[in-house]
C-alpha cells in the first residue's frame, strides 16, 4: 500500500522549481477512475471532470506519463498496464460510492460517500479528509468509521453518528456495504461535479 501512496505523492508533486501545482493525490485517482471507465479521455474531458485548466491538466498528464501509467495522443489519453495494474490495486480499495442527501452529517446540497476498505487505522481526526476535500473545490468532508455496525467520528469512537439518521445509515449500508474498519468520506458541495 506504501508504494501506491509514493506514487501517488510523487506524481502530485513538482519535480523542478515550478509554480505550486493545483492538483493533488485525489485529482490522480480521478483520473484513473475515468480511464477505468472509459478506456480513454481527451484532455477536455479531464478539465472539465477535474475542474482544472488547461495548464494543470497538461501537467497531470506529464506527471502520469513520466511515471509510465499513460500514454497521450493526439487521440486521447489511455492508461499503460502499469497503470492499469495501479488503477486495479487503487480502486479495489475504494470498491463503492453513492450520493446522499442532505442530513446532519452531510451538509452540502450535493453529498457524495465513498467506502475506503480497512484504513480506519490511517485515519487521525478526519480533518485531513475535510482539507482535501476543501484543497479540491468542495464545501468539507466528514469522515466516517464503521466500527461494531455503527458509523462513528473518529474523534468520537463510542458515539453512534448515525443514531438520528436512520434513512442515511440504511443508504450507507445498501449501497456501500462496509465492513469493520472501513472508512466513509462524505464530500459535499452546493454544486453538482
Amino acid at each position: 500500500m506504501h508504494t501506491y501512496v509514493r506514487t501517488l505523492t510523487k506524481i502530485a508533486s513538482r519535480y523542478a522549481p515550478s509554480r505550486i501545482l493545483s492538483f493533488d493525490s485525489t485529482h490522480v485517482i480521478k483520473v484513473l477512475q475515468l480511464l477505468e471507465k472509459e478506456g480513454h479521455v481527451s484532455r477536455n474531458l479531464l478539465c472539465q471532470e477535474l475542474s482544472l485548466g488547461e495548464g494543470s491538466i497538461k501537467t497531470l498528464v506529464k506527471h502520469l506519463k513520466m511515471e509510465g501509467l499513460i500514454d497521450a495522443t493526439n487521440y486521447g489519453t489511455t492508461m499503460t498496464e502499469k497503470g492499469r495494474k495501479l488503477a486495479s490495486e487503487i480502486l479495489s480499495l475504494i470498491p463503492a460510492e453513492t450520493s446522499i442527501p442532505k442530513c446532519s452529517i452531510a451538509l452540502g446540497k450535493f453529498n457524495y460517500a465513498v467506502l475506503v476498505k480497512g484504513f480506519s487505522f490511517a485515519v487521525k481526526l478526519g480533518i485531513e479528509q475535510r482539507d482535501g476535500a476543501i484543497r479540491i473545490g468542495a464545501l468539507g468532508a466528514t469522515t466516517l468509521l464503521f466500527k461494531g455496525g455503527k458509523f462513528m467520528m473518529p474523534s468520537m469512537t463510542n458515539h453512534d453518528s448515525l443514531k438520528n439518521e436512520s434513512g442515511i445509515y440504511r443508504i450507507l449500508i445498501d449501497k456501500l456495504k462496509p465492513e469493520q474498519d472501513d472508512v466513509i468520506i462524505i464530500g459535499s458541495d452546493n454544486e453538482d461535479r
